[in-house]
């Protein structure tokens, strides 16, 4: 086969995937409008709003991605009992994204973050959140669902989506990654610091440089190629799991492993774009890999498509999926 029928045969094979997200969902809730004249009452722009649009963020973006890829999501997260809770289960519906994963809660508020634009910039972000751990009868509901679809069908990846809001704790990590070894199920991770190094054992683990640095409480900074390599191969060692891909910003991807019982390390680096918002690109990173690590693609597969992703959607205004068709025809002109 050649490598173009490969690729999109790659692509292709997407389709047949049930990929499972768990993690901290929220309402990306953006406030467009005009700006043209400064506040009689301080130093400040009035925004003269002209629109509103509400749109499903952090793992639900996630979901969001897989979904664009082809592949079937399974989103499973808490949210409130709440107005905002109701508005995510409408987008939810409006995608075709399934609510099997979603368990409501009078504990907490749905996670909303309010985006206000001015002029096509954006100006402010004010965010609307608990970020405390789960109580205890929601983090077994949401236990319950979980073991529950993996029981009752297919599910080809697990992905770890953590934004430190209190949804995944260490009970529930270590829970669903003992399910997923008993059924060969690979588990990747898009981490924050809260949780950091309570993954252990999940296949594939998404850090960046700055989490990479803080998360193992690294006392100088990794500033240059060497630094780098020694921090994830630490990780590598703590968490014991298969990879280590660390995202290096303009500077490309660092997929780390351990082949033939020696370090390597697979530096992919960055296409030059034009870079409009950076807001949502790790989603797409870690939804990209997540997918071609469970069709068996090799770690440098993993590492350059799942890069060239997420310098897609870094091209657009907002937090956006990625477009399956462009990152197909940018793999096959440059990989």
């Amino acid at each position: 086969m050649t490598k173009e029928g490969k690729y999109k045969q790659l692509f292709q094979d997407f389709d047949e995937l049930n990929v499972m997200i768990i993690g901290d969902v929220m309402l990306d809730s953006y406030l467009w409008g005009k700006v043209d004249r400064i506040s009689p009452e301080g130093p400040i722009p009035i925004v003269a709003l002209k629109k509103r649009e509400n749109r499903m963020g952090g793992a639900a973006n996630v979901a969001l991605n897989v979904k664009a890829l082809g592949c079937k999501p399974i989103l499973c997260s808490v949210i409130g009992k709440d107005d905002k809770g109701d508005q995510f289960r409408e987008l939810l519906q409006k995608e075709k994204i399934e609510e099997t994963g979603i368990v409501s809660s009078d504990k907490r508020v749905t996670t909303t973050k309010f985006r206000i634009f001015g002029n096509n910039y954006q100006m402010l972000r004010v965010d609307e959140e608990d970020d405390h751990d789960l109580e205890e009868s929601d983090r077994l509901k949401l236990l319950e669902r979980i073991e529950k679809i993996i029981a009752g069908e297919q599910v080809d990846c697990i992905i770890f989506q953590d934004y430190n809001k209190g949804i995944i704790t260490e009970q529930l990590i270590r829970k669903v990654v003992n399910l997923a070894g008993t059924r060969d199920i690979p588990v990747t991770v898009d981490p924050k610091r809260r949780n950091f190094t309570s993954y252990k054992g999940v296949t594939l683990f998404k850090p960046n440089l700055k989490e990479l640095t803080e998360g193992l409480k690294l006392e100088s900074g990794t500033e240059n190629q060497e630094a780098i390599i020694h921090a994830a191969q630490l990780l590598l060692e703590k968490l014991n799991c298969k990879y280590i891909m660390t995202t290096l910003s303009e500077k490309g991807v660092m997929m780390s492993l351990i082949d033939n019982l020696a370090e390597k390390n697979i530096f992919v680096p960055a296409h030059t774009r034009s870079v409009a918002d950076v807001s949502g690109a790790g989603d797409t990173v870690i939804s990209v890999a997540s997918a071609c690590l469970a069709k068996a693609c090799t770690p440098y597969e993993i590492a350059y498509i799942s890069n060239l992703a997420g310098g897609l959607v870094c091209e657009e205004v907002g937090v956006v999926p990625l477009n399956k068709e462009k990152l197909l025809q940018e793999v096959l002109s440059l990989l």
